[in-house]
């Protein structure tokens, strides 16, 4: 089970710049949380991000332009699995929403995302929210070195299986560094002991998107935005894992902590 030549290995000295890019990238996702309320629209929080991102942390909105994504941030509320696009519409009281940010420092990426709760969601909301992040977490913990790619999308799918929810196949985690999205993909799904091996100094997303009803998604007109076919809630966390010599490190840790979700072990 060889590694990839396209998976890199990055030294100490690499990983602590994608450390800076990735703990940047999380005090956006900070630093946004007062301002998520009912009655903000989506591109509020679009245009407070991205002033934060370009004047107070001196980085590039790594979002903007990409593949001619026209924002700073995807914001994903209810039904919509990754990648909307800010609008108008204000939140209402209920409403779940993903933030995903991407950052650029000296040349290296940042790449987060979390839920935020709108006023006061709903008991089954609230329980995909919290069972996406208790996925990304048993994804995370079992990273290490000898582990394999299939091991953490078991370990994921075992968890949203468990609270009788589906995970989204047609979107994965991705390597990154110098690159925004590089090789390995890091699908959310597996069998223990298959896929690739894992060794110190690779670096990936894990970011495993969770849906309250089936997994099959549907493309917007819009070519960006990407929603439950069922219309059902979907919820997803992202950070960016370091493999270690004796885990994993997580490079996008909350400075603001984690609040009522549990630390990563």
């Amino acid at each position: 089970m060889a590694r990839s030549r396209a998976v890199s290995i990055h030294t100490p000295s690499e990983l602590a710049q994608a450390r800076t890019a990735g703990e940047l990238a999380a005090s956006v996702l900070a630093m946004i949380a007062p301002h998520v309320r009912p009655g903000v629209t989506t591109n509020e929080l679009d245009r407070l991000c991205h002033d934060y991102i370009t004047g107070p942390l001196g980085a590039i909105a790594a979002n903007v332009g990409y593949g001619g994504f026209p924002k700073t941030i995807c914001a994903s509320p209810n039904h919509v699995i990754c990648h909307g696009i800010p609008n108008d519409r204000p939140l209402v009281d209920g409403d779940i929403l993903n933030i995903d940010v991407a950052v650029i420092k000296d040349g290296w990426f940042g790449d987060t995302s979390r839920m935020y709760l709108v006023g006061e969601p709903n008991k089954q909301a609230r329980r995909l929210v919290r069972n996406a992040f208790d996925a990304m977490c048993a994804g995370i913990e079992a990273v290490k070195p000898g582990a394999t790619l299939g091991d953490v999308g078991y370990a994921i799918q075992t968890v949203a299986a468990q609270a009788g929810f589906s995970v989204v196949r047609d979107y994965c985690g991705h390597g990154i560094g110098q690159v925004y999205h590089d090789a390995p993909e890091v699908r959310h799904y597996g069998r223990r002991g298959e896929g690739l091996v894992l060794e110190p100094g690779m670096l990936f997303t894990i970011e495993p998107m969770i849906n309250a009803g089936k997994a099959t998604s549907a493309l917007l007109a819009d070519g960006w935005t990407v929603v439950t076919k069922d219309r059902s809630l979907s919820a997803q966390w992202e950070h960016m894992v370091a493999v270690t010599e004796t885990g994993f490190d997580i490079l996008t840790p909350w400075p603001d902590g984690n609040g009522d979700y549990p630390a990563i072990a």
